[in-house]
Parts: C-alpha cells; structure tokens; sequence
C-alpha cells in the first residue's frame, strides 16, 4: 500500500510538471502549436514557475534559440558541442544567461520573445528563482519527518522537480541516439525510449523538422503522450490545437531518410514535391527545414518502396 501511495504521488507531480512543460510551454508559448485559453494562459504566467521551477518565459526564449541555432557552435544545449555528459551544465547555465540576457534587454535574447507579453524579471532574482526548489524540498522534508515517509517525500519531490533530468535526456539523446524519419539541417534524432518516458519529447527529429506541430510522432509505433495531453485539454476548452500544422499522415518518400523503411501507404515522388517543414507559415524563429535528398538516395528509397 504503501508503495502504491508512493506511485501515486510520483505520478500525480509528474504529470502536472509534464503537461505544464511539454504543452504549456513548450507546444504552446514556444511554438504556437496550440492556443492556450484565457485561463489557461494565466494560471501558466502565475504558477508555471512553482511546478516546474522554470519561467516560462524564460524556457521559452531558450528553446527559441535552440531551433535557431540547432546544433550549431551558437546551440544552448548540443552535445555536439558540450559532449553527452556536458549537456545537464550547458543548458543550468543557458537558463541563467538567457534570464539574464532578458532583464538587461539584449537583443539576441529579446528578438525570440515575440508573443511573450508579460514580465518576469521579478523571479528571475538570484533569490527568488530557487524558491520553488526551497518550496518543494521543505514539504518534502515534512512529509520524511511528520509522516516517516522518506520514500514518500522523495516521490514528491522528484514528480515535480525532475525536469533537468527530463532536459538532459531530451536535449542529449534527441541529438545523438537514435533514428531519423526527416532530412534536417541538424543532428536531431528519434530515441523511442525518451519519447515514452518525456511525453513525446524524444521524437526530435520530427519535431525539428515540423516544429509548429503539437503532435510529435509520425510512424505509427512512435507514442506521444504530450499529443494525448492537448487532446484531452482541448476537449476541456484548456488550449485549441493547430491542426493544419499537423505532421501530415502522408508524406513523399524524398523527404524520409533511406535508413528508415518507408511507411506503407508512402508513395515515391519527384525529389521537388518534398514537403518542407512549417509551409503553413511558421512565425518567429526560423523552423528547421526538410532537406532534399541526393537523386541516387530518393532512387533508393524509391526501389524499396516498389
């Protein structure tokens, strides 16, 4: 019983840290990919922070960044560039320097915050930015001393605070291990098992390649729980989704990589009808695109599929 409470509690926070990461600020504020509510909207201003221990002003301009310059020397967070292990350190200091680069209104920071129109450079302080830690360690603590629960507290706590751990598996697995389903400009790929455990998060070669998507998965074994999260918000009246910029169901075969095996009801086209990432009209920063592949690889792919 006791370990199903300690389950319970863990889940409890972990979704509640999820939903507020992967959709509020992420899918929504980074992206544009659905429309938060009203409501929605404030309650993620006004108590993101507490659940998370992140602004999402602040996670949001970072990621910003992170598209713009996909591991490139000028990435926040690439293992390409800090090495697999640096990744953790990298994005702790691309966080503060990008809090900083907000409050001192630098340009390369300011320039990603379009659609960002509230102000938190109230909890960016030195002081108040560990609050929520203080916060959620202090309760944990009670609960290991009032209840002698230690495993109780700890699930408490890790639920709601784990999301450097979530970045770190993301942002240095999503860029070195994995498949490809997408030509990129970048090395961002599909782990499968960050994809599960991160509520779709691992699928970064999708999400790369169609960044104003709210769904992350495209084959049909790869699952996306942070899709079935805005599914059911939507259904609430939480945030509407911007279904045009799905992913499409179907896709010409020059814009797979031929070390993937073509979806069945893919047809082989000319190498110029590829599909390019965000041709609705993506605004902010520049999405990443789908490149086209060379003609013996589309030839290739194409031999397969026949």
């Amino acid at each position: 019983m006791y370990l199903l409470l300690c389950l319970s509690v863990f889940a409890v926070g972990y979704l509640a840290n999820m939903v507020m990461i992967t959709v509020c600020y992420h899918r929504g504020l980074a992206h544009g990919a659905v429309k938060l509510s009203p409501l929605t909207r404030k309650l993620v201003i006004h108590l993101g922070l507490w659940i998370t221990g992140l602004t999402p002003k602040a996670w949001a301009v970072m990621h910003r960044r992170h598209h713009e310059y996909s591991d490139t020397p000028k990435d926040p967070h690439s293992p390409s560039n800090v090495g697999l292990w640096g990744v953790m350190a990298a994005q702790a200091v691309s966080y503060y320097r990008t809090m900083e680069g907000l409050d001192a209104k630098d340009p390369e920071f300011t320039r990603f915050a379009h659609g960002l129109d509230f102000d938190h450079t109230w909890a960016h302080n030195r002081v108040v930015r560990t609050l929520p830690y203080v916060l959620h360690t202090a309760i944990a603590v009670g609960i290991f001393v009032g209840f002698d629960a230690f495993w109780l507290g700890l699930a408490y706590f890790v639920g709601l605070m784990s999301h450097p751990i979530q970045g770190f598996l993301v942002n240095s697995l999503g860029h070195s291990v994995g498949g490809r389903n997408f030509e990129t400009t970048d090395d961002s790929t599909n782990n499968a098992v960050v994809g599960l455990v991160v509520f779709g998060e691992g699928y970064q070669n999708n999400h790369h390649a169609y960044p104003r998507s709210a769904k992350f998965s495209f084959r049909p074994w790869e699952f996306d729980a942070g899709f079935v999260a805005c599914v059911v918000m939507e259904a609430f009246g939480l945030l509407r989704i911007d279904y045009p910029q799905l992913i499409p169901d179907r896709l010409p075969v020059a814009s797979l990589t031929p070390e993937q095996p073509a979806v069945r009801d893919l047809e082989p086209v000319l190498v110029q009808e590829f599909v390019a990432a965000d041709s609705q009209g993506a605004q902010g920063p520049r999405p990443a695109q789908l490149a086209p592949m060379p003609a013996e690889k589309v030839a290739a792919v194409s031999r397969r599929v026949n």
